[in-house]
């Protein structure tokens, strides 16, 4: 979530800036440290424009409970809770970590990370800066401008050490601790000033500062008239970049003038412990009047609460690092001080804030995934003040927010959640990281580290690690601890144990008198929800191999790789092998144009169905003979869409081009490449997967399909949730659980910038497609199977196919309103074939891309792989299996007409 305060580019404008009498300056030495003097305590307003502070509402019918919590280190404890709210008289739950750092323990701090070496203009994600810099835990921090250098748009100090000073922007707050380990929250302003060798003085804007907006002034050009230090933390060439002004750049080396470059930036990075003024329109006219290579310049500034006037020694500064509104004071919901409007909706959060006494400090990080439902402000709100924030303030979050820290006996820090997008962490421009400096103490206690969960025949090794009585992880290895194992799922021997059969076992190792367990869950078949090969379908010709990894997603919905030795494989319609992960067709039955790879695992199946044509090229673009348009949705929103001439590593071919500026638009936006007009293009037969290479913008946005199927309903295909990658990239579509009844048609190809969060994605970018393909089994699979109709009548032991009759050997029933028959004759007229597993009591019914397992009194059925769930159950009636004839003709792709008068039922295909 970012805060877009960007400069305008434009013509470049004038101000006169005088200097205010009678201020009390601390002077500077910019060779190494640079000191400011800050303030504590104030309440802000506004956000970006004029407007008093909207006031913030308390979250009504909110709740927070502690799920638990473990020690990180001493003195951090990281706690988790799960919160419930009512959102229009809805109930919406979610999940938030909290880090309670004490300050009255000695041993640990908070600090600020910065980007890559801690330096700015180097991006790095959370969990980057926390292994760089050795935090055991930490969260991201301050909004930036994200087509910036990667700056902060806040202030940052580390050790006293001013890294950026704050934007003239109302209502930002900051928080520091200082080096008596007292919290501060605070807004704070920026005063400076420079004193030639001459004693001339000029106004100093601010330090390593990307251009923005500034608010309360005449200029809306921060760099305008204005002169900037930038210091080696500074690593880019450009200060900034779209500062919408001309440099005039003065290098000072141990605050002597060694360089001085007249209306151009000077060609090098800041050395080392020096720093480049930059300056521009009448700071530039003081550098040409009175500064000279050769003598000295020395500059002096301070930060002071807007309010209260106070003034803080950085020197006593352990940290400082820039926010956004206010939103707790004095223990209640604050009004924010700035607009909260684009960074609104339910998202994941960071937040900062301190207790009451000044003893705790707490790092909190709220989840928006799967598993919860994210905050709204006022919704965070509630939380802090319900876990003791006294007063807090709003950091970074959407997209940004990620937390990290170090599980106990661990030696480095992991996801503590997923964000919003998954396991991705993006790379931000500083984080809030906890440190700790205690020594190495006693063994306190051990253990277990390893997977929890396994499949059959799955080894996993577990190694015994310890931590001491700072809670910090300590080398137990040597301890060569012996292990055990409860119940027979799992054996082990010297920490490697396999999975045997499914069951819960607890996992114990001992060494001395220390000992550890943990819990291991064997799963078996009835624990899975889905069994996915790595490929849907094949080509059914000898010699052909493809690779088949096999993974299995349990109920819990945990995705783990399914060991070769854990797999029964059987092959029909042709002779094969499954080795080395590999698929291979030795020979193929005669006369059979389909065949079946049957992958199972503790009864569970799943089936990679192999045809003489796998895979359909659709669509290269290289011969269109239909229109494309581009379309949108939202007034404002301009683009093209059109088949070009591809560059780079697709010189040579064409592709279709989507280009997008949504900039004047609003809401939710979409940019289409409309296909044929309303028409679209045809996907003539039953797809169980797509692909397409997709030239990425890193925009951020969300890209999409759109499909109209056989029956006239749309279907909307995720090709990928976020744009983030730059380049040509192959995208895999599953497209087997879509619904989508084919034939069907693709209409468009497009680009989304929801509404929520739409500060984080871009609004213009280009994005293309090449090489569209579709995985269509049924046009070959499904190529020779019968057509026509087939009826037969309850209690009748006779089945009419295409007009001529024959007997059947059991009659149809009707059972609690479902009709049951034997699969057999419907599959000898329909085609395709059912194997019965005496033992389990299972059926398994194939026919052209359908692979369909069901079980005797069973009413969850499995299809290609995937659990689903019908009302009724197969069932056994005098010695023979029967099944319910609608589902399992549905599934299989035939219709079914049932006239009640004559009790008859009709199947075609």
């Amino acid at each position: 979530m970012k805060e877009l305060v960007m400069g305008k580019k434009g013509k470049e404008q004038t101000r006169g800036n005088q200097w205010p009498p009678a201020k009390k300056w601390i002077a500077a030495s910019l060779a190494g440290v640079i000191w400011i003097m800050p303030v504590v305590g104030s309440e802000g307003a506004g956000w970006l424009g004029a407007g008093s502070a909207p006031v913030a509402q308390a979250a009504s019918s909110f709740s927070a409970t502690k799920l638990g919590e473990e020690v990180i280190t001493s003195g951090a404890m990281m706690m988790k809770y799960k919160f419930k709210t009512v959102r229009s008289g809805k109930t919406a739950t979610g999940l938030a970590s909290v880090i309670r750092v004490d300050l009255n323990n000695p041993y640990v701090s908070v600090d600020v990370m910065s980007g890559k070496a801690g330096s700015l203009n180097t991006k790095q994600s959370t969990g980057g800066m926390a292994k760089e810099t050795g935090a055991v835990a930490g969260v991201n921090g301050d909004y930036f401008n994200t087509s910036g250098e990667g700056a902060p748009i806040g202030g940052q100090v580390s050790g006293g050490v001013v890294v950026s000073t704050p934007s003239q922007l109302n209502g930002m707050y900051a928080f520091a601790v200082t080096k008596d380990r007292k919290p501060v929250i605070d807004e704070y302003t920026f005063e400076g000033m420079l004193t030639a060798e001459d004693g001339s003085q000029f106004p100093l804007s601010g330090v390593n500062k990307g251009a923005y907006n500034p608010e309360g002034g005449s200029s809306t050009y921060s760099h305008a008239n204005a002169a900037y230090i930038y210091t080696d933390a500074w690593t880019a060439l450009e200060r900034p970049k779209n500062s919408s002004t001309t440099p005039t750049e003065v290098l000072v080396e141990n605050d002597v003038i060694t360089q001085i470059s007249l209306d151009s930036a000077l060609p090098v990075k800041v050395p080392k412990g020096a720093y480049i003024l930059r300056t521009h329109g009448l700071a530039a006219q003081f550098v040409k009047a009175h500064l000279v290579v050769g003598q000295k310049l020395s500059s002096a500034y301070m930060l002071k609460s807007k309010t209260t006037q106070q003034e803080l020694d950085p020197s006593t500064l352990q940290m400082m690092i820039g926010g956004h509104t206010i939103l707790v004071n004095n223990g209640k919901a604050s009004s924010f001080s700035r607009s909260t409007n684009s960074i609104g909706g339910y998202r994941a959060r960071t937040a900062l804030g301190y207790s009451q006494d000044g003893r705790y400090v707490y790092v909190i990080a709220a989840e928006k995934n799967s598993n919860s439902a994210g905050l709204s402000l006022t919704e965070l709100q509630s939380f802090m003040t319900s876990i003791g924030v006294w007063k807090g303030m709003n950091l970074d979050g959407g997209g940004s927010t990620t937390m990290v820290d170090r599980p106990l006996a661990e030696t480095a820090t992991t996801l503590t959640f997923n964000t919003e997008y998954g396991k991705e962490q993006r790379s931000v421009v500083n984080g809030v990281g906890v440190y700790t400096s205690a020594p190495q103490g006693e063994v306190k206690g051990i253990k277990i580290s390893g997977s929890t969960v396994l499949l059959i025949g799955q080894k996993a090794s577990y190694s015994l690690k310890g931590y001491d009585t700072y809670y910090n992880p300590v080398d137990v290895a040597a301890s060569n601890p012996v292990w055990s194992a409860s119940g027979g799922s799992v054996t082990v021997n010297a920490g490697e144990a396999t999975a045997v059969k499914p069951g819960t076992v607890n996992l114990k190792a001992a060494s001395g008198t220390a000992s550890a367990e943990t819990k291991v869950t064997v799963l078996g078949g009835d624990d899975l929800s889905n069994l996915v090969a790595g490929v849907t379908s094949a080509p059914l010709q000898a010699g052909a191999s493809v690779s088949v990894p096999v993974s299995a997603v349990s109920k819990s919905g945990a995705t783990i790789a399914v060991p070769a030795g854990a797999l029964k494989w059987e092959f029909i319609g042709f002779t094969g092998s499954v080795g080395d992960g590999k698929l291979k067709v030795e020979a193929v039955d005669p006369g059979v144009t389909t065949g079946y790879a049957i992958a199972r695992y503790d009864g569970f199946s799943t089936a990679v169905v192999l045809s003489a044509t796998a895979a359909t090229a659709w669509e290269d673009f290289e011969n269109t003979n239909y229109p494309f348009a581009f379309t949108t949705n939202a007034a404002g929103v301009t683009g093209s869409a059109a088949v070009v001439p591809g560059s780079a590593e697709r010189a040579g071919s064409k592709v279709l081009s989507l280009s997008y500026d949504m900039t004047a638009g609003t809401g939710k936006m979409y940019a289409y490449a409309q296909f044929n007009g309303t028409a679209g293009k045809s996907i003539p037969a039953t797809a169980t997967s797509m692909s397409v290479d997709v030239m990425g913008d890193m925009s951020l946005n969300w890209l999409r399909a759109e499909v109209t199927d056989a029956n006239g309903a749309t279907a909307y295909i995720d090709l990928a949730k976020v744009i983030d990658w730059n380049g040509w990239k192959t995208l895999n579509i599953d497209l087997s659980g879509s619904g989508i009844k084919f034939p069907a048609s693709l209409k468009r190809l497009y680009v989304v910038n929801v509404e929520e969060g739409q500060d984080e994605r871009a609004k213009t970018g280009t994005v293309a497609f090449d090489n569209m393909s579709f995985v269509m089994p049924s046009l070959s699979s499904e190529a020779g199977l019968p057509k026509g109709t087939a009826a037969m009548s309850i209690g009748g032991k006779a089945m009419t196919v295409n007009g001529t009759k024959q007997p059947i050997d059991v009659a149809p029933i009707v059972k609690d309103g479902s009709t049951y028959v034997p699969i057999k004759y419907v599959l000898d007229a329909f085609g395709g074939n059912a194997v019965w597993d005496a033992k389990t009591k299972k059926i398994m019914v194939l026919r052209g891309a359908k692979a369909l397992d069901l079980t005797v009194n069973k009413k969850e059925f499995i299809l290609n792989g995937k659990r689903q769930s019908a009302e009724v159950a197969p069932i056994i009636l005098n010695a023979r299996t029967l099944v319910p004839l609608r589902l399992v003709t549905e599934q299989l792709g035939l219709t079914v007409k049932w006239e009640q008068i004559t009790k008859t039922v009709t199947i075609e295909s």
